[in-house]
């Protein structure tokens, strides 16, 4: 009796250690729609949680999701908060020295949003003496400060996108240097962005902007990082990706190659 105890008592620690192995934490800032948002339920939304969902059945795994501010994502996963950021991160060679990649999943250019009939461009040139709004610990942060900040152009940044939407339909910010499909959504789809538009063409410098979005993970997590890769290959090829770009994002293709 006392032996058949401890064999079950083992099986049950055994069940315990696989169903926490096969839970994977994602972490994201909540507050960039259509990429991840929360409905009036409170529930997380978007492109991404979507995405994730469907990594995580082609992994047969069950996931969660943890809140982070975009800035600290990095920081919180390093110091195993989660396991993998989930919040349309791009793939850039500053990032990459701090965490690892998956392959890349998606891609989205990005653009300026401007007020209509000011003529302006998304150059140093065209917007000096002007204030550009970014989210703060993004790619467009980077690049705005890299570009355009010496060269005369305010930059400032906040902590939730939403927040430059808000400013700049009150005249305190010019502009706002965006993903496209989260500018698109956010705010010009919205009765405060009718007055604006997406200026000049979508914008290159790869080592800034990146390769494309992807998982980031710890540097080491070789295990994940495959059984991810295979997973993502498998969404790209049976059309997920695709089917969930056309419903979340209108006009911008996505595919990486």
């Amino acid at each position: 009796m006392k032996k058949a105890r401890l064999v079950m008592l083992a099986l049950g620690l055994l069940a315990t250690t696989s169903s926490f192995a096969a839970t994977l934490r994602y972490g994201l800032e909540a507050e960039y729609p259509p990429f991840e948002s929360k409905n009036a339920q409170g529930q997380l939304v978007g492109f991404d949680i979507e995405l994730g969902k469907a990594i995580c059945e082609r992994m047969n795994e069950k996931c969660v999701w943890k809140e982070n501010s975009f800035d600290s994502l990095i920081p919180a996963l390093n110091a195993k908060k989660f396991d993998v950021i989930n919040s349309a991160m791009n793939i850039t060679e500053k990032r990459g020295k701090a965490i690892d990649f998956t392959n890349p999943i998606y891609r989205i250019p990005t653009q300026l949003i401007a007020r209509k009939g000011q003529n302006l461009k998304p150059t140093a040139e065209s917007l000096r003496g002007k204030n550009i709004g970014v989210l703060q610990g993004s790619i467009q942060e980077v690049y705005a400060k890299a570009h355009w900040e010496p060269k005369g152009v305010t930059i400032t940044a906040y902590k939730d996108q939403n927040m430059v939407y808000s400013d700049m339909a009150m005249g305190r910010v010019d502009g706002t240097l965006v993903m496209a499909a989260a500018g698109q959504s956010g705010f010009l789809s919205k009765p405060a962005g009718k007055d604006y538009e997406f200026v000049g063409g979508a914008l290159n410098d790869e080592k800034i902007l990146g390769s494309g979005i992807g998982f980031g993970l710890r540097k080491g997590s070789d295990e994940l990082k495959a059984k991810l890769n295979k997973a993502i290959k498998e969404v790209q090829d049976d059309g997920t990706v695709t089917r969930l770009a056309k419903k979340y994002f209108t006009g911008f293709d996505v595919s990486v190659n």
